[in-house]
């Protein structure tokens, strides 16, 4: 099992993205286009795997197209969102999470094009313009996570996290559950039990430990990227954390099981 004393040390990725921003910045104020889209693409491409994990809970939907979009097509349209708006950014510290809050309205956006357009193309005839102007204007507003059904991620996206057993066992009482899974279950059975467990629940949820869990945001910081409460965030990455716990120690430590 892979260790993690301090679940909310800086992870590569962020200290990374953190370090070119002045570097952009620099280049962007000098007109140098060039190697400004070079240094933008690569820090985009290693958020590639977090939008296939956002489009993998989206094509689930009943409504949403799913060979429409592509994870290339989003990084394209966030290219350009970061090189119109990075002076948005106040310091470096803050560039991480602008890149991810850029990349969730975008997913956003098409979430409630999709929404919008299936419902009025199905039921317009159906309302009275009164009704439909209130629906428009409903759908127009209402575009966060909260709307999407249960999120079901590829296989391959299994191993391809950074999900460890110190994210799920917090408590100073919960090391024993970690000592005995360690000696049960090597790296890719523990990533994958927790892949499996996450895509049985809400949105939401899952989104919000893997930003946790995946990409190193704080309860804090991920309150601001989705626009709720610290205390509904911590909520949400309590919920998934029991829920794995409980899956880990019903499957693996249950003395009764088979």
């Amino acid at each position: 099992m892979k260790a993690t004393a301090d679940i909310y040390k800086p992870s590569h990725l962020r200290m990374t993205i953190t370090e070119t921003f002045p570097e952009l910045i620099s280049l962007k104020k000098a007109n140098n286009k060039e190697d400004f889209n070079n240094l933008t693409l690569k820090i985009l491409s290693s958020l590639k795997k977090y939008v296939q994990e956002r489009l993998a809970t989206l094509s689930n939907h009943p409504h949403f197209s799913r060979n429409k979009y592509s994870a290339d097509d989003i990084i394209d349209q966030l290219f350009v969102e970061v090189y119109d708006n990075i002076e948005e950014v106040q310091k470096a510290d803050d560039f991480y999470l602008w890149l991810f809050k850029k990349t969730d309205k975008l997913l956003e956006d098409i979430t409630v094009d999709e929404e919008f357009d299936n419902f009025f193309n199905k039921n317009i005839d159906d309302f009275t313009k009164d009704e439909r102007n209130e629906m428009e204007e409903q759908f127009s507003t209402d575009g966060d996570g909260d709307l999407l059904m249960l999120e079901e991620l590829d296989d391959i996206s299994y191993n391809k996290n950074d999900y460890t057993l110190n994210h799920v066992f917090i408590e100073d009482n919960e090391q024993q559950y970690i000592d005995q899974l360690d000696r049960k279950l090597d790296d890719n059975k523990i990533q994958k039990h927790i892949a499996t467990v996450l895509k049985q629940l809400p949105a939401p949820i899952q989104s919000t430990f893997s930003l946790f869990a995946n990409y190193n945001f704080t309860p804090t910081e991920i309150a601001n990227l989705k626009q709720i409460t610290t205390v509904s965030a911590i909520h949400l990455i309590q919920t998934a954390r029991i829920s794995i716990r409980d899956s880990f120690i019903k499957n693996y430590l249950n003395p009764n099981k088979p």
